[in-house]
């Protein structure tokens, strides 16, 4: 969506798309034109919904420090991944279609890095992004039927659907009912369809992935106060959503592998909070 979209009229200089490509001899090089400025970063950043438990997550701040070889390489390829996926969202032609898929177990460090690479992405370029936990959108949106309610499922799924650049946490750990599938087919197909950039995490590992890791019960150790929790785990995301969505995440999304990080949860700590 551009900002002509938004009720303005075109902007002289950029024509409505908020940059502008200046040239520099290659590719060319991408800046926030002036008519986003009205747009602080501050405010922009408090619009796109970061939960407060991943505001500090930048991506200059994710650690990748561990004794495991393979799990250092692996957090690095996803570190690498992810910076340049922030550093070359707007690109010559408008800002990416396609986004990243950050697959693993719970603790390690899938919502950092998706919640940094919209941070920065939101510092960079000042795009209109949203941070979206699945399952509590779902339950926000079933508050609507209330008829006292002060929302509709619109005005929650309109800012959600159009946003420049999207982050859906937690994808496929909701129970899949008709209702749950036609709000997920609603916002992923919609995007698709028109090429808006998606960033995924989900616990479940796509049918194409190369880790044929078997699907596995672990205890999760939640703290001191709170009683571990044991669920299976790294099924196949074909096994949690829908044939026609699993399609068009794989066209969406590249993946972003961090299944070999098994203790990262143990060696990382968040302000006492696991990372996920």
């Amino acid at each position: 969506m551009s900002l002509s979209e938004v009720g303005a009229d075109p902007c002289p200089v950029c024509g409505g798309r908020g940059w502008v490509v200046e040239a520099d001899g290659k590719a060319g090089t991408a800046r926030p034109c002036k008519c986003r400025e009205a747009g602080t970063t501050a405010r922009l950043l408090t619009a796109a919904g970061i939960p407060p438990r991943y505001r500090h997550c930048k991506l200059s701040n994710f650690s990748i420090a561990c004794e495991s070889p393979e799990m250092r390489a692996q957090l690095q390829r996803a570190l690498t991944l992810a910076k340049r996926y922030a550093e070359e969202f707007v690109q010559p032609g408008g800002f990416r279609q396609s986004g990243l898929l950050f697959v693993g177990p719970p603790g390690t460090g899938k919502t950092h890095l998706a919640a940094g690479v919209l941070a920065e992405v939101i510092e960079r370029f000042h795009v209109r992004g949203r941070f979206v936990e699945l399952t509590s959108m779902i339950h926000q949106i079933q508050a609507t039927f209330d008829p006292g309610s002060p929302e509709s499922k619109r005005t929650i799924l309109d800012p959600l659907v159009e946003a420049e650049l999207l982050v859906l946490d937690e994808l496929g750990a909701q129970q899949l009912t008709p209702w749950v599938r036609e709000i997920l087919y609603l916002i992923i197909n919609h995007r698709y369809t028109r090429q808006l950039p998606t960033l995924f995490t989900t616990n479940y590992r796509p049918d194409t992935s190369p880790a044929r890791m078997p699907a596995r019960t672990l205890t999760l150790d939640r703290g001191r106060d709170a009683e571990p929790v044991r669920r299976e785990e790294f099924e196949l995301l074909s096994h949690r959503l829908p044939a026609m969505l699993v399609s068009r995440l794989y066209e969406m999304a590249q993946p972003v592998e961090l299944t070999a990080v098994e203790d990262f949860r143990r060696e990382h700590k968040v302000h006492g909070a696991y990372l996920r």
